[in-house]
């Protein structure tokens, strides 16, 4: 009982720390530190601290995060996500609606390359935006989709996301890909169906863009072309047990700057600062994965995730019930903290409930993954809509309510896989038997 106290009272001084401001990595690293100090030793913990530390930064592993990382930035600084939006533009910008819906398409294309939401939302912020703006279309449609479109980068591969919760459940990151392309390319459909529906009631909302010819679109496909050549190439290589996901980030990584440099897209400073732009969001990830590590430890001495399984699982409630009460408390924790630190510090605690409530992990991490696409864009912690805020000048109250309508598809999405989890199981199961 002593230590199960001791977990609580870390666990409450932890949010506490988050209020005055301090990572959550580190803040992370200090409770778990010390209370491994007060239950076991002060020599074990520190010793704990070091190997926990070492471990994580020097995990072969873990190349797999700054890899995917490298990848979307270096697609960020060549300037990929402008010509994919140009070339959907060409082919639906004349409808009603239609720069909103290329909007969703060439950032659909580019997550394929990049694992960045916020990165995503950036750059279709400065791309994007100022066209629709040309076309008088409303701010709240043009900020809105936008900050949404980004939260897709959480869904479909190489998602930064899916490659954080594999590494903390132990789970194959390669059926995590696969089972998040569907969802997320039917929450992409949904986005479109919601602009186009909005611009068919009030049209003022999206006028329509210039018509293309068709030479001009046929000439703009190479772009896709690029793009899914290198996508599907990196799924197959892991689908087949020829890449590991290291092996894939840096497959992918290498194509996409080979094509930037070939077609003279990127030069050395665009590729320096991609890395550096790489280094700084890597490094932010694997603190937090260090610090959940040394919390994690902790955590397991206090016996708390497996006593609160054991809790959970002996509920008189529907085990339905309970995975919606935890898919809640992921989203209030990811209102007031970054979305994925709270994954990060909530996912040991919960997992141990799930296994042993019979849920499939995988589908359980595609269920967290739309928790966290809502959590991006909803206040008080929207980091998406801060980028959009202030790239764009937009206040805030406008960016939001060109937001909420799109809320509409996470939330089908997410009803849609809690009734049939086969929507995100069928390709993995199918793919890697």
């Amino acid at each position: 009982m002593y230590e199960v106290m001791i977990g609580l009272i870390g666990l409450a001084v932890l949010l506490v720390l988050f209020l005055t401001g301090i990572e959550l990595g580190f803040a992370m690293a200090l409770i778990g530190f010390l209370g491994f100090s007060i239950i076991v030793s002060t020599k074990a913990a520190l010793n704990l601290i070091a190997k926990d530390f070492f471990d994580v930064f020097a995990s072969y592993g873990f190349t797999v995060i700054p890899l995917f990382i490298l990848m979307g930035q270096v697609a960020f600084n060549a300037g990929i996500a402008r010509r994919l939006f140009n070339t959907a533009f060409k082919f639906i910008g004349h409808v009603p609606g239609g720069l909103a819906m290329a909007t969703v398409a060439g950032a659909t294309a580019f997550k394929a390359i990049c694992g960045s939401s916020p990165a995503t939302a950036a750059t279709f912020a400065s791309v994007a935006v100022p066209e629709m703006d040309r076309y008088k279309y409303s701010k709240k449609l043009s900020t809105g989709i936008v900050a949404t479109v980004g939260t897709l980068g959480v869904l479909i591969p190489p998602s930064v996301t899916l490659i954080v919760f594999g590494i903390i459940t132990e789970l194959s990151i390669g059926k995590l890909f696969l089972a998040g392309i569907i969802p997320g390319l039917i929450i992409a459909f949904f986005f479109i169906c919601i602009i186009y529906v909005w611009c068919k009631i009030n049209p003022k909302l999206g006028p329509k863009g210039k018509k293309s010819t068709w030479k001009e679109r046929i000439a703009s496909l190479p772009e896709f072309a690029v793009v899914v050549v290198i996508f599907v190439l990196m799924i197959w290589g892991l689908m087949k047990g020829i890449f590991t996901p290291t092996e894939a980030g840096s497959v992918g990584t290498g194509l996409v700057l080979l094509v930037s440099v070939v077609r003279r897209d990127i030069d050395f400073k665009g590729f320096l600062k991609s890395i550096a732009e790489s280094l700084r969001t890597a490094c932010m990830v694997l603190t937090l994965i260090a610090g959940s590590t040394i919390l994690g430890h902790f955590l397991a001495v206090t016996k708390l995730p497996m006593i609160a399984a054991d809790w959970v699982v002996a509920l008189p409630l529907n085990k339905f019930i309970i995975m919606i009460i935890i898919s809640f408390i992921y989203q209030t924790g990811g209102s007031f903290i970054d979305d994925l630190a709270f994954m990060v510090l909530a996912t040991p605690i919960f997992y141990p409930v799930i296994i042993k409530l019979g849920f499939d992990p995988i589908w359980f991490g595609m269920i967290i993954a739309i928790t966290v696409m809502i959590g991006v864009v909803i206040p008080p912690v929207a980091i998406n809509v801060f980028v959009v805020k202030n790239i764009t000048k937009v206040p805030f109250s406008v960016i939001y309510s060109g937001v909420y309508p799109f809320l509409i598809s996470l939330v089908v999405a997410a009803v849609l896989l809690f009734f049939f989890p086969q929507i995100a199981l069928w390709l993995p199961n199918l793919m890697m038997k």
